[in-house]
């Protein structure tokens, strides 16, 4: 009789988190990239739609920061183009999607579907919702510690 070692299983360790990150963000980047927008774009127009009210260009600078953890100029810079591209409006002193904003975000999400399917397809959900709970505790503990390094 013949046995055959177990298979170990991979980790989720720094390296195995971030090949999986940029290579869906590589995924995303090119689709975004048909429409002529970026990831940072992408994820300040998601920002400003999401948001319950219209918010000050430097609350979404910070959202944004806390997401990306991008240098905040590079953020407002991000912001300026999206004003630039009529992506964004303002209405008084705050900042909203506009029609545009919201049809490439739609029309984005339309055109990345399949592809994400095709990803997570055959992944039990079970697995799905191991994983998410996963990268939820990852990311909260890399930020605890990101503030006290930058405390």
């Amino acid at each position: 009789m013949t046995t055959t070692a177990p298979t170990k299983a991979p980790v989720a360790d720094a390296r195995a988190l971030g090949l999986a990150h940029y290579a869906a963000r590589g995924v995303l980047e090119h689709v975004l990239a048909r429409h002529g927008s970026t990831f940072q774009q992408q994820v300040a127009l998601r920002a400003a739609l999401t948001a319950d009210a219209p918010q000050a260009p430097d609350d979404l600078v910070a959202q944004v920061q806390g997401s990306l953890k991008a240098d905040p100029a590079d953020i407002r810079a991000t912001v300026d183009e999206l004003l630039a591209k009529r992506l964004l409006d303002t209405d008084g002193a705050r900042l909203r999607p506009t029609e545009a904003g919201r049809e490439l975000l739609a029309t984005v999400g339309a055109e990345s579907a399949p592809i994400s399917a095709r990803i997570r397809g055959g992944i039990p959900a079970e697995d799905l919702a191991a994983a998410g709970r996963v990268l939820a505790l990852v990311t909260e503990r890399a930020n605890a510690e990101l503030a006290a390094l930058t405390a």
